[in-house]
């Protein structure tokens, strides 16, 4: 290798616009990693941090992903949600403090543009749930469609002459599941947004039951949600179901409540 191969020029449009490494570098000047490290070094080029590093090895296919395209068994995936899930519900309010203290620094030290690029990627994913529904509805709904229920997903027009949209429906069950995310029962988006939600909930609610059907309404305040989480979740559900399959509740029961 010719001593003035690394120049500021080259190691900058390799390195830096071209995201080559420094070991990928060497081997093509025949040279070794670590001297080509420090002469970007001398010459003013910051090297990457490992997270980044290895980002971009994954994108350029240096390196494989060593979890990607790797299928494992429901048991391996319930032990390591169950992992994930314990890991949380054991984690203390001092623990849980500092990681929201965190995120409110990180995000006082956010540019107003990326701040407004964050809320409008939030605003899109919010749209996008309330077509396709959330991580929650389809877990629920494909496990119970698994099991043989039949379930319409974001049904609408269920009573005449209202324009109403329910999470799911189960027609053989007569029976409507309705998830209920934080906005429904937190000032999330302020006082005056939950009390329209409260509102609009308990009117939705009152007409299902008065027009024959049974409400199970889940008020999800869980602070993460796992696998393990949502599992436990649709149990309680199907324990619902199937009570409701050997006998329809009266009026005055038709109301389930679940809180996760």
């Amino acid at each position: 290798m010719k001593n003035n191969t690394l120049t500021f020029e080259y190691l900058n449009e390799e390195y830096n616009q071209k995201e080559r490494s420094f070991g990928d570098i060497a081997k093509e000047l025949g040279t070794y990693a670590n001297k080509v490290r420090r002469t970007a070094i001398q010459l003013g080029i910051k090297p990457r941090g490992k997270s980044k590093a290895q980002a971009l090895a994954l994108k350029h296919g240096r390196i494989k992903h060593p979890t990607k395209g790797v299928k494992r068994d429901e048991a391996v995936r319930h032990k390591i949600a169950d992992g994930v899930a314990a890991h949380w519900n054991e984690m203390d309010e001092s623990e849980y403090q500092s990681r929201v203290d965190k995120a409110k620094e990180q995000w006082a030290k956010m540019s107003e543009q990326d701040k407004e690029a964050l809320m409008k990627a939030a605003a899109k994913g919010v749209r996008k749930a309330s077509v396709d529904g959330s991580k929650m509805e389809n877990f629920v709904l494909n496990k119970l469609r698994s099991l043989g229920y039949v379930v319409q997903f974001h049904r609408k027009g269920l009573l005449m002459n209202e324009r109403l949209e329910v999470d799911l429906f189960l027609p053989e069950q007569k029976t409507v599941i309705e998830i209920d995310g934080p906005s429904h029962f937190l000032p999330i988006w302020g006082e005056e947004s939950l009390a329209r939600n409260l509102k609009a909930d308990a009117q939705k609610t009152g007409l299902l039951i008065t027009k024959g059907f049974a409400v199970i309404r889940v008020k999800h305040i869980s602070k993460h949600v796992s696998e393990k989480h949502m599992r436990d979740l649709t149990g309680k559900i199907i324990d619902q179901i199937e009570l409701i399959d050997n006998k329809f509740p009266s009026k005055e029961k038709r109301l389930i409540q679940i809180e996760v």
